[in-house]
């Protein structure tokens, strides 16, 4: 039975690798779109019809626990820091295949354990600090840094930093606020922000591309509700190692969308990561069980 002990954390393992497969399609829907429409368009239309998709159910959760002035705050610091992660992340899945900057991107992991240590004051072991040099030369080779880097490594790499400062923010805010308050609450305002940034290039769209823009806001906010509901059924250090399944997922759409595979030396730089990723996780397993690596995109796209 699903429920039972046993099964419940083969289900959140499942609900977790379904999750992680359909994140890429968001990023596919938007790579798709990028050949008529600029990346802040894009990131806009994500957060309106993500909106649209969440706000109901925000809207009823927001009756029985409205937010304080600090969630306040907090939710807007953890918006902005999301938009701008999106929308460099978008800018490189228009320059690279998106495999490529996903393997940039997952520098994120590394980047928060150090964050955790110069904001939060969090231990810090041999291990971690190992780990966190082994990653950190995975990025490198992925990045390819020189003369000859490309912009859209750049632009992944940069994501992945930002979004570990949004990480540090969201471990606060999920403390106090239903998830469901502040998905609806990131979208609205990130459509709200970015609205005054598109006017001027905003136009009707086609009845296909609305259908798009529809169905990367319900892949957005549908990736977010199977990730929470693996948190219910399993710790986020069993899930934690199941989120570079998006690696993968995003290898296959890359391909069967675009054409796109990556070179032998960016598959043996996103090894490494994944290794140093695995190696945090068993790390932080041992010294605060539970911590929230896996949840760390529950709130990101």
């Amino acid at each position: 039975m699903p429920g039972s002990p046993q099964m419940a954390p083969l289900l959140g393992v499942l609900l977790m690798v379904a999750a992680m497969f359909t994140v890429p399609l968001v990023d596919g829907i938007a790579k798709h779109l990028s050949v008529a429409y600029t990346v802040l368009f894009l990131a806009w239309a994500r957060c309106f019809a993500g909106a649209f998709w969440s706000l109901p159910f925000g809207i009823a959760a927001y009756r029985t626990q409205p937010l304080d002035r600090v969630s306040l705050r907090l939710q807007v610091l953890r918006t902005v820091l999301w938009l701008v992660a999106m929308t460099l992340y978008y800018a490189a899945i228009v320059r690279v295949p998106m495999a490529d900057a996903l393997g940039a991107y997952f520098i994120s992991p590394i980047a928060v354990t150090v964050l955790a240590r110069l904001l939060l004051k969090e231990h810090l072991t041999m291990r971690r600090v190992g780990a966190v040099g082994l990653g950190f030369i995975g990025v490198l080779i992925v990045v390819k840094p020189g003369a000859q880097m490309d912009i859209g490594m750049l632009c992944a790499a940069a994501s992945g930093i930002t979004w570990a400062f949004y990480i540090i923010v969201t471990r606060k805010v999920n403390q106090n606020v239903a998830p469901t308050i502040t998905l609806a609450f990131q979208y609205l305002l990130g459509a709200v922000l970015l609205t005054p940034w598109v006017l001027s290039t905003l136009a009707l769209p086609t009845w296909q591309v609305a259908s798009l823009i529809a169905l990367m806001g319900l892949f957005s906010v549908i990736s977010h509700a199977l990730e929470i509901a693996a948190l219910r059924y399993a710790q986020a250090s069993v899930l934690a190692p199941w989120m570079y399944a998006e690696i993968a997922s995003a290898t296959l759409v890359g391909y069967m969308l675009f054409e796109e595979l990556p070179s032998a030396l960016t598959w043996l730089g996103i090894a490494i990561i994944i290794a140093a990723g695995l190696i945090l996780c068993v790390e932080r397993d041992k010294l605060v069980p539970a911590t929230p690596l896996a949840a760390l995109r529950n709130q990101e796209g």
